[in-house]
């Protein structure tokens, strides 16, 4: 009998023991038994100072901690110090109170001792852009649904709390809730409720919310015969749909706007410009906020409107965003931002940086970065997007001659999956992505390790090889996807996998992989220089001079410049198919390593997720493959080259690899029994 009970209760702690499904994120910390001893200083009411002391209180384990509010600064700097035994956070804002309460948790997190430290933001607004449909559809999502729209019901406001806490925690300041590709009835009563709701969710966390707009919104839920900017109908139309806005939401943040691109209404189909369209909802945004009470500290409304654009009679897509937007330069409201990917085609694994950032001299812009892995391999492959960030920020810090942005957004992976991501590794963009918001200078090495430290564990036997892992993952996806410079020719629709065959019939040629890499008997590359597109002349002349030259240009962006004959002299001395052959084989042997790797971290991960992962890895390197031998059987049938004598045989064949098709959409994670 004593054996039976004592077997119920192994077999009741058993059932009781939460599962590591990843929901955690990298919030993994036990609550005290008795709470913490925190006090706050100068603070009349504020949620989010008690969202920070409440967070202290009940994880924080070492020394009494005031929270002290004082100062006329608007930013969110806050400082840490250490007053008889009393640790101090200052800042002159709650939001900054929060920051600095989540920093004291990281160190205790990752083990490091607390020093005294002054801390600020390099950009004022860090946003989430969600691409999340009314539908609760997610456009390159791959992690599930919408946490925020149901098609049936509303959100689960306590899911809502843990996604602002989460952001919060790496210094996400604000959020806008729905896809660009907006639908008008985001602004209707129904909606405008739901946005609320989720609004007082986040505000407890420091985080605004912004909406993507439809510019035709008037027309089909106003009743009006035109969206024109300049139409005086129209202006009051938005006038009073913004005033409605800010009764019922004062602190709303503002629109994001994708106009005239990929099929989106804008001002552009009455004769008017960007500037029309943005300065109209601009002047429209301030109407509302000035009808409600604000305190002096709450952030005037912006209209964030994005640089996407390209028209299919252009005669080089990376060169019409600048052709479009430079002659409006300085011609926008000052709470205009231009949004502008850090590139200039789509996010692709790795592009130079978008001229309009060295451009724009009278008017602000911001980056637009993808946390969402739409062309790195979705929520399955490993890719830490951190060093592809900072390889941007160092650029523009290098080439840009006035700082030029105060804002960063990051499309964001974030779903209805336990794990919220699609897995538990992508979720480290996430993490990368507030750090690197909130300090563009942070050295992507740190970021994976404290991530891998506060997700994961801090035994250096698992944080050392796996932080290897991260560093080298974003290069060798490149590598075994599209390297030298090569880009855009991945699996028309989802993007997943390989097919720069692509070649369907009635879609514009700048949707085909062919506009891209041009491959043909002479060579292969897109020529971008003064004797083919010029599209190097936007930009400033120490890289002008660099990309324009074949010699010159960085052979990881090779192809991307120039279309390069195939027996052209690499720096190593290879032909440029060979370095193709073994930059592909590199990619294929890394992807191979990181799953090796992963069986050999299972001691120190739970075996829920570590089982999840591995299936990942696993995939990641099967994939490698799938990519290196599409790309390399495909391109051979141009350069008419065999491999190299120490290069692999494919393990594929083009013709069963040109026959094949994923059955998927833009929303689903790739199922892995319909993969190659």
């Amino acid at each position: 009998m004593k054996k039976l009970y004592l077997t119920l209760l192994l077999l009741l702690g058993v059932s009781l023991t939460k599962a590591e499904d990843g929901h955690s994120l990298w919030l993994r910390m036990s609550k005290n038994e008795v709470p913490a001893n925190v006090k706050t200083l100068g603070v009349k009411k504020s949620v989010v100072v008690n969202t920070a002391a409440n967070e202290l209180k009940q994880y924080w384990k070492g020394e009494q901690v005031i929270l002290s509010l004082a100062g006329n600064s608007t930013d969110d700097a806050y400082s840490i110090g250490n007053d008889n035994g009393v640790i101090m956070v200052t800042s002159s804002t709650e939001n900054g109170l929060l920051y600095g309460a989540y920093t004291l948790l990281r160190l205790q997190q990752t083990g490091e001792k607390v020093k005294a430290m002054n801390d600020s933001p390099t950009s004022n607004l860090r946003i989430l852009n969600h691409w999340d449909n009314p539908n609760g559809t997610v456009e390159r999502g791959f992690s599930g649904k919408s946490i925020f729209w149901k098609e049936d019901g509303m959100a689960d406001l306590e899911i809502v709390k843990e996604y602002g806490r989460a952001c919060a925690s790496v210094g996400i300041n604000a959020t806008v809730l729905n896809n660009v590709n907006a639908k008008p009835l985001m602004l209707d009563a129904k909606k405008l409720a739901e946005t609320k709701r989720i609004a007082d969710a986040l505000r407890p966390y420091g985080i605004r919310v912004f909406l993507s707009i439809n510019f035709a919104t008037p027309k089909v839920i106003g009743g009006l015969e035109t969206a024109d900017p300049l139409d005086k109908k129209v202006v009051a139309w938005w006038n009073k749909k913004c005033a409605e806005i800010y009764k019922m939401i004062p602190d709303f943040g503002g629109f994001l706007v994708k106009a005239n691109s990929e099929g989106e209404p804008g001002p552009m189909d009455y004769g008017r410009n960007h500037a029309d369209g943005a300065n109209m909802l601009a002047d429209a945004l301030n109407f509302g906020f000035k009808a409600v009470k604000h305190s002096a500290k709450t952030p005037k409304p912006i209209v964030m409107w994005r640089a996407f654009v390209y028209s299919p009679k252009g005669t080089d897509r990376a060169s019409q965003a600048y052709d479009e937007f430079m002659p409006l330069d300085g011609q926008f409201r000052e709470n205009v931002i231009i949004q502008v990917k850090n590139g200039p085609i789509d996010f692709q694994p790795r592009e130079p940086v978008s001229p309009l950032f060295f451009s724009l001299q009278k008017t602000p812009v911001m980056p637009e970065f993808q946390i969402t892995q739409e062309y790195t391999g979705q929520s399955v492959h490993t890719c830490f997007l951190a060093s592809m960030w900072k390889e941007f920020f160092d650029v523009v810090k290098d080439h840009a001659r006035v700082k030029k942005y105060d804002a960063v957004a990051g499309v964001a992976n974030v779903g209805d999956m336990k794990d919220w991501c699609g897995s538990d590794m992508t979720q480290v963009n996430w993490y990368a992505f507030g750090r690197m918001a909130w300090n563009d200078a942070i050295a992507p090495q740190q970021i994976a390790d404290e991530w891998l430290k506060m997700t994961y564990t801090t035994d250096k036997a698992f944080v050392e090889p796996m932080t290897d892992v991260l560093m080298e993952s974003r290069e060798a996806v490149v590598r075994y996807m599209m390297p030298l410079g090569l880009h855009h020719i991945f699996a028309g629709g989802h993007h997943y996998g390989p097919e720069p065959w692509c070649d369907p019939k009635g879609w514009r040629e700048d949707w085909k992989p062919k506009y891209y890499h041009k491959a043909d008997k002479a060579g292969l590359g897109f020529d971008r220089t003064m004797t083919g597109s010029q599209n190097v002349r936007q930009y400033p002349d120490a890289l002008y001079n660099k990309y324009n030259k074949v010699d010159e240009c960085p052979e990881q962006l090779l192809l991307w410049f120039h279309h390069v004959p195939w027996t052209h002299k690499m720096h190593n001395g290879e032909t440029l198919w060979e370095a193709l052959c073994h930059t592909y084989d590199q990619g294929v042997r890394q992807a191979e390593a990181f799953a090796r790797v992963w069986n050999q971290m299972k001691p120190y991960v739970d075996a829920e997720r570590y089982e999840a992962q591995k299936l990942n890895f696993d995939r990641q390197a099967k994939d490698a493959w799938w990519w290196r031998d599409a790309c390399l059987l495909y391109f051979q049938q141009f350069s008419g080259m065999k491999l190299p004598l120490d290069c692999p045989a494919p393990k594929y064949k083009l013709e069963d690899l040109q026959k094949y098709n994923l059955p998927i959409d833009n929303y689903t994670r790739a199922p892995f029994d319909k993969l190659p």
